[in-house]
């Protein structure tokens, strides 16, 4: 658990954890560098239990404290915890008892819901719906390219399977959504869950809020790299669908790697145009297009809809003739 700065919450989810129906854990917490009283808060209940070690971090940031706490951790079975937010009373218990009869090669997760003192916003609001309806069922990464689909505090694994995927080595932000690409890579499986175990508090000053790491451009460039790694492995023709600043931002990084790809939207003023050096086309050209992966940036849920309709009718398949980028 990287700790930097959250005094005002720290006690509340230490006791969280410090009051688990599973007992038989260990918990690394590693300051950040606080300049709160956030280290001695850690070593006052290290001090009452022993199962909680502190660290400090050898460098500065998440990823380094991630590193520095999972090199000097024994544990067969590994989760991430954040500072911030409080585990569920039976959390543990029902993830270990996930794994323990699904053996390696999964990933147990948990559903999640927000909580704040100044209520959530409708876009957290909705994220949360659509992660638990991913979790439910254990298909979360079935929209993987969308956002990140492992919720970065509600996730353990064996040991060995953490190794096989580099554990916090990357030096890659958003840490989360990066891991999560890791897990996909290494064709690890979502075990299902219908119950809420992690309770994210929301406020104005979370990192995943102030942070530049968490910019949505460092979320763009995280999907892209891994599409291009592992989806179009035979090199094939890229197709993208959408002209809004996310297909911009994506048609730049391609042309910057000297990627051809054709260019589509359904937006009137737009077909016809041309935009860094590539012609919009109408999207039923789409048609014409043989054997190709196409990258979808339209986030409206209804056109979302309408996409998918007109996919259906070519025959293609999610995840695997096109995918949504958002």
């Amino acid at each position: 658990m990287p700790v930097k700065n959250t005094k005002d919450f720290l006690e509340d989810c230490l006791l969280s954890i410090v009051n688990q129906s599973y007992h038989n854990w260990q918990l690394i917490a590693v300051n950040d560098h606080s300049t709160d009283t956030s280290k001695s808060i850690l070593e006052n209940f290290a001090f009452k239990d022993t199962r909680i070690l502190v660290f400090d971090n050898d460098k500065i940031g998440i990823i380094n404290a991630l590193r520095k706490a999972f090199s000097v951790s024994s544990g067969k079975l590994i989760t991430r915890m954040d500072s911030d937010d409080l585990m569920t009373p039976n959390k543990l218990e029902i993830m270990v008892k996930s794994l323990l009869n699904n053996g390696q090669g999964h990933v147990a997760i948990g559903q999640v819901k927000y909580f704040s003192g100044a209520g959530i916003k409708d876009g957290y609001a909705r994220y949360e719906k659509w992660l638990n309806s991913l979790t439910k069922k254990g298909e979360n990464f079935s929209e993987i390219y969308k956002e990140c689909v492992i919720p970065s505090p509600c996730w353990m694994v064996y040991r060995e399977d953490l190794e096989l995927c580099e554990s916090f080595n990357p030096n890659n932000y958003p840490e989360d959504y990066d891991l999560a690409f890791r897990f996909y890579k290494n064709k690890l499986k979502c075990i299902p869950c219908s119950e809420i175990l992690h309770l994210w508090r929301d406020y104005n000053y979370r990192t995943s809020r102030t942070s530049e790491h968490y910019a949505q451009n460092y979320f763009l460039e995280i999907k892209l790299r891994y599409f291009l790694e592992l989806e179009n492995h035979s090199n094939g023709v890229i197709a993208i669908w959408g002209a809004g600043n996310k297909g911009k931002v994506i048609a730049k990084k391609l042309k910057e790697l000297g990627i051809n790809f054709y260019w589509y939207c359904d937006n009137p003023k737009k077909i016809g145009k041309e935009i860094y050096g590539t012609t919009l086309l109408h999207f039923s050209k789409l048609e014409e297009l043989k054997n190709y992966k196409c990258i979808i940036t339209v986030a409206n849920a209804i056109e979302q809809d309408t996409i998918t309709s007109f996919f259906i009718k070519l025959g293609k398949s999610s995840m695997v003739d096109y995918y949504y980028f958002c």
